[in-house]
């Protein structure tokens, strides 16, 4: 007999998720159960559990009674976006239990935002289109105090991901010069990107372009305030891929009212963003709505990785393409939980 993977998309859509040949792929060796759109019905659930070797789900409900109704169960996935508060990873933990993350399947998609948002950013192109509009645009004006390139450029990283360590390679060919804070960065995986690790000081005294990818945790929240804001130079730019969490965001948008930084933002401390909101009407940010991964097949990666990831489980291989929960890190994710309010909204259709 197949093993069974219960696949819970809800909020998320299948085709969202899975191309065509990946669900082939898994439908192959697995035993899909549920596997459609909207919320799986709770006596399917009830049915798979005794024989489910996976369970996949945008927000996994999983306690300690759930997993004593699953005696098979091998692995979790959760196709959100961050470790979620509704699994019991110490239960998970001691079972053997894999709870795995879908964040590394947005490294591509928001990888791409992030150069796009970088070169807008450096080049001043979202100015220029606004003064274009109101007729005040500079016609063959050397910005040098304020534009700059990315050709042998300094670009700082906090945080070196997967979605630092994708935006790397797409910017090597301009040759820029890459350094990265992250304290929980193996130096084996920064000398494989030929990159510098440094000290969070250190790397905003240096960086023109800093590009905040950090994973949220208890300890980095508010980590660039004020303080460590100032030691940035003058008109450099701040590229805001993560969560907002990691700015104390009053001392982010105080720089760059006053036209000392510039920034691009995807993320904001409230989403969707205040209509009165200030950061609106500012003449130095670029605005994305959280919509670095929203793009027409943008989300596939996941269920490629997903189903490679469920493959080698069943064949013993230990390899994983995933994120896999470490009891070690868990407790310390700001995110756990993030995809609660992430599913919440998008029920709204608040965002995709």
């Amino acid at each position: 007999m197949k093993p069974v993977v219960v696949i819970d998309p809800q909020w998320r859509r299948m085709g969202e998720l899975f191309a065509p040949e990946d669900i082939d792929r898994l439908g192959e060796a697995y035993e899909i159960v549920w596997g459609q759109d909207g919320p799986l019905p709770a006596e399917v659930l009830e049915e798979a559990l005794p024989r489910a070797t996976a369970i996949v789900a945008a927000t996994p409900e999983v306690d300690a009674a759930t997993l004593a109704r699953a005696p098979e169960l091998r692995a979790i996935v959760e196709v959100s976006g961050a470790f979620p508060a509704s699994i019991d990873y110490p239960a998970c933990f001691e079972r053997g239990i894999e709870v795995l993350s879908c964040s590394p399947g947005f490294r591509e998609s928001v990888a791409e935002m992030g150069v796009a948002m970088m070169l807008a950013g450096a080049r001043g192109l979202m100015r220029e289109h606004e003064a274009f509009r109101d007729g005040t645009e500079r016609w063959l004006e050397d910005y040098s105090g304020t534009d700059f390139t990315l050709y042998g450029g300094k670009v700082g990283f906090l945080g070196f991901g997967q979605i630092a360590q994708e935006m790397t390679r797409l910017i090597a060919p301009f040759g820029a010069e890459v350094r990265a804070f992250d304290p929980w960065l193996p130096e084996p995986v920064a000398a494989d990107y030929g990159i510098a690790l440094t000290d969070l000081d250190a790397l905003l005294d240096w960086s023109r372009c800093l590009v905040v990818v950090a994973v949220p945790t208890s300890e980095n929240k508010g980590l660039l305030n004020a303080e460590r804001l100032a030691r940035l130079g003058d008109k450099s730019l701040v590229v805001l891929l993560s969560r907002s969490h990691l700015v104390d965001w009053p001392d982010l948008m105080a720089e760059v009212d006053s036209g000392r930084l510039t920034a691009a933002i995807d993320v904001f401390p409230s989403e969707p963003a205040d209509p009165a909101d200030p950061v609106r009407m500012s003449k130095n940010v670029i605005l994305s709505p959280h919509r670095a991964a929203a793009v027409d097949g943008g989300r596939r990666l996941i269920g490629r990785m997903l189903t490679d990831d469920l493959l080698s489980l069943v064949e013993g291989r230990p390899e994983r393409r995933l994120s896999r929960a470490d009891p070690a890190k868990v407790a310390s994710l700001a995110g756990v939980g993030d995809a609660v309010k992430v599913a919440e909204m998008a029920e709204a259709r608040q965002i995709d």
